[in-house]
């Protein structure tokens, strides 16, 4: 198994840093990788703390009476230079439970009233987003949202359009835009989901 030699912090910043690990292979070949984490020093790096603490959370979201919309983000990344749908999200303030981070971030990024419901653990416990570069890792919450769209709460460094997506929109987007692969699957489910049952798939799973 390979191990860890030395970390090196190479930024402080406020939301991300860089940490540049000498690391072993299973053969004892010495070599460089890179990181980037949430974590504002080293001691708080997953890798040292062996804790999977969610950094943020990801809101999984239906409006309407019918519940026959899901809510989406259409927001400007810099990482690729153009706009990308994605679920609402965002990081998760210290000392804050996940699930009161989602109805705030829900507020905050689309004005909506978030009303989360009760899942098994294992479709709301962190998961790690892109593990090949980054130890982040989030939480996510499901739920219904009523409320009229509001852009007030959003950040001047934001650029967030609030889409509220039907089946047949929600089709275009997979087949047309800039996805992220977490809102895509979960898009997949929507897709596919019992009209009647919208939020089925997170029954208690049986042995």
């Amino acid at each position: 198994m390979g191990r860890i030699i030395s970390i090196n912090q190479t930024t402080k910043n406020r939301f991300l840093n860089m940490y540049d690990l000498e690391v072993e292979d299973k053969n004892g070949g010495r070599h460089s990788y890179h990181v980037a984490s949430r974590a504002r020093k080293k001691d708080e790096l997953k890798l040292s703390t062996k804790k999977n603490k969610p950094d943020g959370v990801i809101i999984y979201a239906l409006y309407g009476e019918l519940q026959d919309r899901v809510v989406l983000i259409r927001q400007y990344r810099y990482s690729i230079g153009t706009y990308i749908y994605e679920f609402p999200a965002g990081l998760i303030d210290e000392g804050e439970d996940f699930h009161i981070a989602g109805i705030r971030e829900l507020r905050e990024e689309t004005g909506l009233t978030f009303h989360p419901i009760e899942v098994d653990s294992i479709y709301s416990k962190p998961y790690f987003t892109t593990i090949g570069m980054t130890d982040e890792s989030c939480a996510a919450v499901y739920g219904r949202a009523d409320g009229n769209v509001s852009s007030k709460g959003q950040e001047d460094t934001e650029e967030i359009e609030v889409i509220l997506a039907d089946r047949k929109e929600v089709l275009r987007i997979l087949q047309e835009e800039n996805v992220s692969l977490m809102c895509a699957y979960m898009m997949m489910h929507f897709l596919h989901a019992d009209p009647q049952k919208p939020f089925a798939f997170l029954e208690s799973p049986k042995a």
